[in-house]
């Protein structure tokens, strides 16, 4: 890494320690949230691909629009395509992946706004690592729990066909392990209609103070 005058930083910690500083802003998260009438939050869809994670995201959202909630959906594929369009599947990149989609979803918090995610996001220890980026209260996981063999019929993408045919390695649900949440915030059943998910989400946030009743 270069600074400014072109030397090399051999040290990479000792520029984050003593040369990067966070600079405060008379502008507050509480003043954005205020202006928007309701609480900044992520909500964390985790599932197996073909799980419905991306649909149920895509609708809760268009519910909360329509109710005047600043939100913005983050979404795997979408992501891969810009900000993350260097990584691959591998565990590192995976973790990655989801690091730099939390430290995403922080900002946008701060910036007063209800962020969901649609990503698979396999093991529990890069979840817990995104949780813990946010303060309390701020983080919803939401699991999209739909059975392995629900998911490869679906099959949306012909992902599973690839992975089966050992045209895709490293694919959650088949050569990769997906980890699903122990004790998540809301738990799903991806078996139903959309239309049935959308309103307990809505309630969770309700009662959760993140929008108005």
């Amino acid at each position: 890494m270069a600074s400014p005058d072109g030397t090399v930083l051999q040290n990479v910690s000792l520029l984050k320690d003593e040369n990067v500083v966070w600079h405060p802003h008379a502008v507050t998260r509480a003043d954005r949230e205020k202006q928007h009438g309701h609480r900044g939050a992520v909500l964390w869809f985790t599932g197996l691909s073909g799980s419905g994670k991306s649909t149920v995201a895509g609708a809760l959202e268009q519910a909360l629009h329509a109710q005047g909630v600043s939100t913005y959906l983050l979404d795997g594929d979408n992501v891969r395509h810009g900000l993350c369009r260097d990584l691959g599947f591998t565990d590192d990149d995976r973790r990655e992946n989801i690091r730099r989609v939390g430290e995403v979803a922080k900002l946008m918090v701060d910036a007063g706004q209800v962020v969901l995610t649609a990503f698979i996001s396999p093991h529990r220890a890069e979840r817990d690592m995104v949780r813990d980026l946010l303060e309390d209260g701020q983080f919803i996981e939401v699991f999209v729990d739909t059975p392995l063999a629900i998911c490869e019929a679906r099959d949306p993408k012909g992902l599973y066909k690839k992975a089966r045919a050992g045209e895709l390695k490293n694919f959650t649900g088949i050569d990769s392990e997906y980890q699903p949440p122990e004790t998540p915030d809301v738990h799903l059943d991806g078996e139903q209609l959309v239309t049935h998910l959308v309103p307990q989400l809505l309630d969770v946030m309700r009662q959760r103070a993140i929008i108005k009743p």
